[in-house]
């Protein structure tokens, strides 16, 4: 039996085979023939900088408990030297090394604290233009004999698509604990634009080798010229390893302890910088060109009916009760009822079907290229949620609708035993389409929305039977783990009922439960800032993909979730996890931000697609509504349609963070929740924010009418005053404390 064949032979029966690169590491950890270049300690955690045959490698050991091996560089020819050199504020240690490809550098800085972090910054100044090729995934499991064939762990996350490029496991044995790795796709956008790469899956793998796989371009046939410049520095990999000492537990506790890890990481990073968009001005506009354009409604049956894309598509009860909902809620912050508001909701009794006793999907007299009695799961219950809402709000005739219709819904939810299918017929519950995958799962996250309804319905009526449908559709989701999350805003809505369940119940299982949603529904977000193609024009971080496997972040997804967080973070307390509070909030303060592009007019005219999906319509520029679609790599946006059901943003975002000050000539905006406010006096204003610990807020006067904006002084709970960070004539910003109280006298 030769080496290589014994080598195998004494791999884990768990392991499909090896790699060259981890046959490689093998015998070097086990021959002792790396040089060390440096040792540290990261709390419990030993940390080595070594020399290999071929890389430079960072080596943190947990002493009895294994450890990894990171591949900081890799260098296939070798390399002449290696050695540490005059380290950079912050930093533990700095490794050049020279080799035939070029100098490559290494940062290494080390952040103790609850939950530590490792930085690993590697950077290379090619010697000649370099063509990039294959270069392994630089993470490996160690076992306590620093054998990564030895060590068993569970991946419980990885990226998907052009998602967060983070990868969550467990060194189950030996005990070393929970890791994140975190690789900051921000800092490598130079080298994709460099080399026309995308990171798209670029954070997985096989155990024991995971980790980042360095995107380089398609080697089969004549393969693309794009090289990295030579003289010039660019940045090859920002790594950043969370450690948690804990491996045992639930899905609750895997979920708790993934948020924990991603709010210390987000802590590390440099996220872009927000700016203020006048969502009321845009609200305005919305109203109008909901009213005047014949693009965006229809009439049938003498009532009036929301086109769900531009002048395209069959009035919908979703589409039609998310934009009277939004368009409620301005109303009551505005003051004012709005003519086509009224129009709307005239009309709803006609998604009403009797017989069933449910409201349906299209109207009566849809069109026969629809099959009229095909339903998604989660579109029998979004409509409900809306008339749930305003039918809490007061208003009769949701209320009627949502109590004939609930039934309904208890009776589907009984059908599938709590999980639901992808689409069935909504007269006999016959499954038209039963999986999203190979694995069986349907919609998984109907069961959150499902609870939220029942939820309602529990308020509305005081009848516990709905309570205890809540507490069954939350139960019957256990042990998705991160597989939970189908579509964003359900899952998001699934959170909101988590929380609202633990409040009436007072069952802690529910907030730890609410944590799974969470941890689904951030797994499919965007933690960082893609400069990719068109997606210089516009912000995408934080933003989240609309369904678990969408290559697009959409409007409709981002908003609705945005009004479940502010609902969740309300319910809260002060017994929220503060790294779950600094999630939530710098979703929302991005939110604000981000769903502004995907308004046509805030975009170049050639970042948006000429063409749109059959069916969908087309994009007229001119009107105030946005495009369903935005592209984390830089694809034109509004590929799939302008969607008219998503002009809710701007009411949803402006009635829920600008604020009318009553006898003052000025509006405030903030970009996180006022959690309490009150009027200490005729010119001061007192209000509680709930955003992280550390993070700052941005709060904006504007001026109203024709009135100067008076003198303001802005001051913290401690009594510091604030400066102003940007003033005109019109508006004046601030930065503050985000989870501080401020008051504000003028």
């Amino acid at each position: 039996m030769d080496a290589v064949t014994r080598k195998l032979a004494a791999a884990p029966d768990t392991i499909a085979g090896v790699t060259p690169g981890i046959m490689l590491l093998r015998e070097q950890l086990r021959d002792g023939t790396m040089r060390e270049l440096g040792a540290f300690t990261l709390g419990s955690r030993a940390i080595a900088l070594c020399a290999g045959h071929d890389a430079i490698w960072v080596i943190v050991r947990r002493k009895g408990r294994g450890g990894l091996a990171m591949r900081a560089a890799f260098l296939p020819a070798g390399y002449r030297d290696a050695r540490l050199v005059r380290k950079d504020a912050g930093e533990a240690a700095r490794i050049e090394v020279e080799s035939g490809l070029g100098v490559h550098r290494i940062a290494i800085a080390l952040h103790e604290g609850a939950i530590p972090v490792l930085r690993v910054t590697t950077s290379i100044e090619p010697s000649a233009p370099l063509l990039t090729s294959f270069v392994p995934r630089d993470l490996y499991p160690l076992d306590v004999q620093d054998d990564p064939l030895g060590a068993r762990g569970t991946v419980e996350a990885a990226q998907r698509g052009l998602n967060t490029g983070a990868i969550y496991f467990r060194l189950d044995e030996p005990e070393f604990g929970s890791v994140l790795y975190f690789q900051n796709l921000t800092a490598l956008n130079p080298y994709f634009q460099e080399t026309g790469t995308k990171p798209d899956g670029a954070v997985g793998g096989v155990w024991p080798e995971i980790g980042y796989l360095l995107p380089t371009p398609p080697q089969q046939g004549t393969p693309p010229v794009d090289p990295l410049p030579a003289g010039r520095e660019i940045l090859l990999s920002d790594a950043l390893l969370a450690f948690h000492d804990e491996v045992d537990g639930d899905e609750r506790d895997m979920a708790r302890r993934y948020l924990a890890l991603m709010g210390t990481i987000l802590r590390h990073i440099d996220a872009p910088d927000t700016e203020f968009h006048d969502w009321v001005d845009r609200a305005e506009r919305s109203l109008k060109d909901l009213a005047g354009s014949p693009k965006a409604t229809i009439r049938h049956y003498g009532h009036r009916y929301v086109h769900p894309y531009t002048a395209a598509e069959y009035p919908d009860s979703m589409v039609q009760l998310s934009v009277l909902a939004a368009i409620r809620d301005y109303e009551a912050w505005s003051g004012a009822k709005t003519p086509i508001g009224a129009e709307l909701a005239a009309g709803l009794g006609k998604f009403y079907d009797p017989r069933l006793g449910t409201i349906r999907r299209y109207l009566p007299n849809v069109g026969k290229d629809k099959d009229k009695n095909a339903v998604d799961s989660w579109y029998l219950y979004h409509p409900l949620t809306m008339l749930g809402r305003l039918a809490l709000e007061g208003d009769r005739q949701t209320r009627r609708l949502f109590e004939k219709s609930v039934d309904f819904g208890i009776r589907a939810a009984h059908h599938f035993n709590y999980k639901w299918p992808i689409q069935y017929d909504i007269r006999d519950f016959r499954v038209i389409t039963e999986a999203r995958d190979d694995q069986g799962l349907g919609q998984t996250d109907v069961g959150g929305i499902y609870a939220y309804v029942m939820l309602q319905a529990f308020e509305l009526t005081d009848d516990k039977r709905y309570l205890d449908e809540a507490r069954t559709a939350i139960d019957a989701a256990e042990g998705m783990r991160f597989e939970l999350n189908y579509q964003a805003n359900l899952t998001a809505w699934g959170a909101a009922a988590c929380m609202r369940l633990w409040r009436i119940t007072d069952h802690e299982k529910y907030l730890r439960q609410s944590y799974v949603y969470l941890a689904s529904f951030f797994h499919n977000t965007v933690m960082w800032e893609s400069e990719i193609g068109h997606a210089r024009h516009y912000h995408n971080f934080l933003g989240v993909t609309a369904l678990h496997d969408a290559p697009y972040m959409a409007m409709y997804e981002c908003f609705d979730s945005f009004a479940a967080f502010e609902r969740y973070l309300k319910d809260s307390g002060p017994d929220l996890d503060p790294a779950v509070r600094l999630l939530l909030s710098e979703y929302c303060r991005h939110a604000l931000d981000r769903a502004w592009f995907y308004y046509p007019d805030a975009l170049p005219e050639e970042a948006v697609s000429p063409e749109q999906r059959e069916k969908n319509g087309h994009v007229d520029r001119k009107l105030s509504f946005p495009v369903e679609d935005l592209y984390v790599d830089g694809q034109q946006a509004g590929q799939v349609g302008q969607e008219i059901y998503g002009a809710g943003a701007a009411f949803v975002f402006a009635s829920r963070c600008f604020h009318s000050v009553r006898d003052a000539p000025f509006r405030m905006f903030c970009d996180h929740f006022l959690l309490a406010s009150e009027r200490p006096s005729e010119r001061a204003l007192s209000f509680q924010l709930g955003g992280g610990e550390g993070r700052e807020a941005s709060l904006s006067l504007i001026r109203i009418g024709r009135a100067k904006l008076p003198s303001f002084t802005v001051t913290t709970a401690d009594g510091d005053r604030i400066r102003p960070r940007h003033s005109t004539a019109d508006r004046i910003e601030y930065r503050v404390p985000a989870d501080s109280r401020i008051t504000l006298a003028w």
